[in-house]
């Protein structure tokens, strides 16, 4: 008789990194899965406004003001990201290579992650966690892991 075993994925992930492991129900044993690992170019604040914002009359009168940035274009990219990385982890999901999902991130990328998540694949999400633990060295990480999955659970 062969038993399925819960294939649960925990995503650690910040604004410019994200890698996924597996840990297919041995207790301790998670393994990164490699080509679920993203990263992207995250550019200074100064380096995306490089320019001056562009000057506008007032409304009434004959003064004139800087214009404001609408929107934060940093801010704009962890969010695109974001996207990025939930639009990974619906193609696995879609493609049934897990059964849980553990989301591991600081607080406002976690959020990020979260106002992209699609119902289905929210359905998954056993256990959200608000830490950066992307620069942790590998031993020390799997270790962390294995602690959050035994407190999931």
């Amino acid at each position: 008789m062969v038993m399925n075993r819960t294939r649960t994925w925990l995503l650690i992930a910040d604004a410019s990194r994200a890698l996924v492991f597996e840990n297919a129900g041995d207790r301790d044993a998670v393994a990164e899965i490699e080509d679920l690992s993203l990263s992207t170019e995250l550019p200074m604040t100064r380096e995306l406004l490089e320019d001056k914002p562009g000057r506008t009359f007032e409304s009434v009168g004959s003064g004139r003001h800087a214009k404001e940035e609408p929107t934060d274009s940093r801010r704009h990219l962890k969010r695109e990201f974001a996207g990025t990385v939930i639009d990974a982890l619906r193609d696995a999901m879609v493609a049934r290579r897990f059964d849980r999902l553990v989301l591991i991130a600081p607080p406002a990328f976690l959020g990020d992650l979260r106002a992209k998540l699609p119902k289905d694949l929210e359905y998954k999400v056993v256990h959200e966690v608000a830490l950066d633990l992307t620069k942790l060295p590998k031993r020390e990480l799997c270790k962390r892991l294995s602690d959050i999955l035994e407190q999931g659970s």
